[in-house]
């Protein structure tokens, strides 16, 4: 089995190598074709070594070793590590097979072929090392392809600035993850997750809080977690299929990823969990609420995501740590399944994103119309699709722990995300043809896109159903057991009452909509709709209170302290020198006695030196 291993984490790496060097002029689309086999290689293996079963611990080699510091090329294959791995590769083949039709005439085919392969592969590092330090270097692998795929198309101002603040503001939340790593080893001696978790419990209270706040900030920071959240929506200046796999698979998902994997030490700190949780429903209610009023395609699916992980981190805050492992395979499947297919609607709209600019495109696209309906029956959480067995969970996770405020919210945000992700299907596919006054004529994508959906349609369906009691026995043989003590006619009154407020969600879209055209623009007027279409106004607050004082400060920095106060002293020392040189460059006029004078003055000054000092 060790050699699936070696495939599933390097065949990324080499499909990344293979796009970047190899593919060049009118052959580049076989990079497309190479590299989604690749990809697809990997998650074969993946899947081979989720059906064996077997927990595989491999150590390629030393790494660094310095004094009593020893951390080594290792990478373990476990019941939660696979999870992802099978996840990650699943979404990501389809992702490489969709891209073959998204950019076949863009010009930088290969660079994104090799980018997006470059972010799978630091995924799966991320997900597969054995180590904190090899976490890190996962995660700022991600950081980075992320940088590069945001910003892919530098040319406009748009893209350079969206991906320089993902990229600036997951640095700031990284510092604090370092500072916990640093803190782990400082502690335990070790960065070896199975040293660690087994020597945690043996430290003290305060010291657990430290490292768990510290991690937990880095998570907040990767998966856009109030306020370290502006970056997520931004992001969409990057190519659609990006979104799909940054939002479905790997940026977003690493932050749950690592309170789930250091699940035995934030098992010890209920209180930092407890506020992990609130955190998280706060989240689901304030994304769930910018979406309902925005009207670009591709940010109402990103708000919808930033939700949708408040939900998993409700979970995992709570100790559930199987659940929300269980919604973030789910959530993968249906959330990739609505990018692609919003990608199929910016084609067929020249690019245009205002939903308002769109309207009755379900004869000129249904393959893509069905997909994305179901995709967002599953996002709504309607029984038997997926969203239905992972979220309910979650809000039969907050009711188990008398966290009712939790639950409320988590209920609300419920109805919420039915009404908005149906408000999208009904301004896109239905209503008045609005695109004919900008004389577009929309069309189906091509089959390799359909083909690239099809799957994760079917997984959107049946992921939840179909695999939750496998799963939940499989992945508890190493995360922990959530015991739930609810009485059985009250997960039925919860169940009944979650899914009365999403179908509600749902018919009310369809009748505001579709029966009755919609709200009246009066509604547009009013301080909330425009403090949730201006994002409660934080990405002003920040320009205004953050960015543009440390400009200030970095342009003051610059004018007066660099070039007034470093520069001149510079420029001193180094005209002093100068000067001295060229008075001393007299001494070397190779005139005997001239020579024979300063060796005698020398002589003399040393004479004086060791009579001074003698004395």
């Amino acid at each position: 089995m060790e050699k699936y291993v070696y495939i599933a984490l390097f065949t990324p790496l080499a499909a990344a190598l293979f796009a970047a060097l190899f593919t060049f002029g009118r052959k580049r689309l076989i990079a497309g074709v190479i590299n989604s086999f690749l990809i697809g290689a990997s998650a074969v293996s993946s899947i081979i070594l989720l059906i064996d079963g077997n927990r595989l611990h491999i150590t390629l080699s030393d790494w660094i070793s310095a004094g009593d510091f020893s951390v080594p090329f290792g990478f373990v294959v476990d019941e939660v590590s696979v999870i992802m791995m099978v996840t990650v590769g699943i979404v990501s083949t389809l992702v490489h097979l969709y891209s073959i039709y998204y950019m076949e005439h863009d010009e930088g085919f290969n660079r994104y072929f090799s980018y997006l392969s470059a972010f799978v592969f630091s995924m799966l590092v991320l997900v597969m090392s054995d180590n904190f330090l090899g976490l890190f270097i996962g995660w700022e692998g991600v950081g980075l392809c992320s940088w590069m795929l945001i910003g892919f198309w530098y040319h406009k101002d748009s893209a350079s600035w969206a991906a320089n603040e993902a990229f600036i503001m997951n640095r700031i939340a990284d510092l604090g993850m370092l500072l916990g790593i640093f803190v782990i080893y400082w502690q335990v001696g070790s960065l070896q997750y199975d040293t660690v978790f087994s020597t945690v419990s043996y430290l003290d209270s305060v010291t657990i809080t430290i490292i768990g706040i510290l991690l937990f900030v880095g998570a907040m920071g990767k998966s856009a977690q109030f306020p370290l959240h502006t970056w997520l929506a931004d992001a969409m200046e990057g190519p659609t299929p990006v979104s799909a796999l940054i939002h479905a698979a790997t940026m977003v998902t690493a932050g749950v990823y690592l309170v789930i994997r250091a699940n035995p030490l934030f098992s010890l700190i209920p209180d930092v969990g407890f506020f992990i949780a609130s955190l998280g429903a706060f989240v689901a209610i304030f994304a769930a609420l910018m979406a309902l009023v925005n009207n670009d395609l591709k940010r109402i699916i990103a708000y919808s995501t930033l939700s949708q992980l408040g939900y998993m981190f409700v979970a995992a805050g709570l100790g559930a740590y199987w659940i929300a492992l269980f919604h973030l395979m789910t959530h993968a499947f249906f959330k990739s399944l609505l990018f692609l297919g919003a990608g199929n609607v910016m084609h067929a709209m020249h690019n245009e994103l205002n939903i308002k600019k769109m309207g009755g495109m379900y004869k000129s696209m249904k393959y893509t119309a069905v997909l994305m309906i179901i995709a967002s029956v599953a996002l709504a959480g309607i029984w038997p699709f997926a969203g239905f067995f992972s979220k309910d969970k979650i809000l039969e996770v907050a009711l188990n722990e008398h966290a009712y405020i939790l639950f409320a919210a988590l209920w609300i945000g419920a109805g919420l995300t039915a009404f908005y992700s149906f408000r999208l299907i009904c301004f896109v596919f239905f209503g008045e043809k609005k695109y004919e006054k900008l004389h577009i004529h929309p069309h189906e994508a091509s089959v390799l896109a359909i083909v690239s959906m099809i799957p994760l349609g079917i997984l959107a369906i049946i992921s939840g159903g179909l695999f939750e009691h496998g799963f939940s026995e499989f992945v508890t043989s190493l995360l922990p057991l959530y015991e739930f003590k609810l009485d059985h006619f009250l997960v039925i009154i919860m169940i009944s009452a979650t899914s009365i407020i999403a179908i509600f969600g749902i018919c009310f879209a369809i009748y505001m909509y579709i029966v009755h055209g919609g709200f009246s623009k009066e509604l547009e007027k009013k301080f909330i709709y425009k403090l949730l279409f201006n994002q409660y106004y934080i990405p002003k607050i920040y320009a205004n209170y953050i960015m543009r004082p440390f400009e200030k400060l970095a342009l003051f920095s610059w004018k007066k302290v660099d070039e007034k106060i470093i520069d001149t002293t510079v420029d001193m020392i180094a005209n002093a020198m100068r000067y001295g040189g060229e008075k001393a460059r007299g001494m070397q006029s190779g005139n005997l006695s001239v020579m024979l004078r300063w060796m005698i003055f020398g002589l003399a000054l040393l004479l004086a030196a060791a009579i001074f000092y003698g004395a």
